[in-house]
This record gives structure tokens, C-alpha cells and sequence, in this order.
């Protein structure tokens, strides 16, 4: 197996994961894929910017499953790779706090054998879906 190959089936395996916790609020079986020097980037809210740490992407991930509480929905429609880095794109909606919310994201893992190290989260939209 290729290194390429290999790190897309652990990113593969993460976004299920990710997706799941998304949807249920779920997050364990994705925390269980983090590195123990995980990093995280997010673009805004009490967690903007750079965060360090698996118990900060334990807090970061209650937080959105507590944001999310109605669990989002996921379409996938891109994925880019090279040998230690994947880039998802998709499409989610549901209810942020009780409010209709749609989006277009991109989260990009960066992978060390068969742990995510870093994660960093892309999104902006007016809400139209295309």
C-alpha cells in the first residue's frame, strides 16, 4: 500500500467518523483518531484561530455538538489528497441553536501514520445551496 493510499483511508475513515459527530453529537470515535499533539485551527467563535491539544479538541467538540444540538446533515463534494494531507468540501444544514442554517465547508486533515494531527475548518456562505 502506497503512502498515499494509506493516508486516504485513514482521512476516509476520520470523515465518517467526523460525519457522525456532526450528525449524533458523537464525537469519541473521531477523538480516538487524534494524535496526542493534535492542533486545530477554526474560524471564529470562543475557539478562533490556532488551538493546541487533544483536551481542547474535546472541548471544541462539545461545544459544536452543543451548538448543533439537532445534529447537521452532510453532502461530500470534493475530496483532495497528497501523501499526509486530505481536504474534504462539503455541503451541511440543519439547525444551528434552534435557527435553519446551510453552509459549503472545507476541513482539511493532516495525517501522521494513522492519526489526525491537525485539523483546520474553512466556511462561508450565504446560505444559498448551488
Amino acid at each position: 500500500m502506497t503512502q498515499r493510499s494509506n493516508t486516504l483511508e485513514v482521512a476516509y475513515r476520520a470523515f465518517g467518523h467526523f460525519q457522525h459527530g456532526l450528525a449524533t453529537g458523537e464525537w469519541q470515535a473521531f477523538i480516538d483518531l487524534l494524535s496526542d499533539d493534535f492542533t486545530f485551527c477554526f474560524p471564529m467563535g470562543p475557539y478562533r484561530g490556532f488551538n493546541k491539544g487533544k483536551e481542547r479538541a474535546i472541548a471544541f467538540f462539545q461545544y459544536v455538538a452543543e451548538t448543533f444540538k439537532e445534529g447537521l446533515s452532510l453532502t461530500l463534494d470534493r475530496v483532495t489528497s497528497n501523501e499526509t494531507t486530505v481536504v474534504f468540501e462539503f455541503r451541511d444544514e440543519g439547525l444551528l441553536l434552534g435557527e435553519p442554517y446551510k453552509n459549503r465547508v472545507a476541513v482539511s486533515f493532516d495525517l501522521r501514520g494513522d492519526r489526525i494531527c491537525a485539523y483546520r475548518e474553512y466556511f462561508g456562505s450565504d446560505g444559498k445551496s448551488n
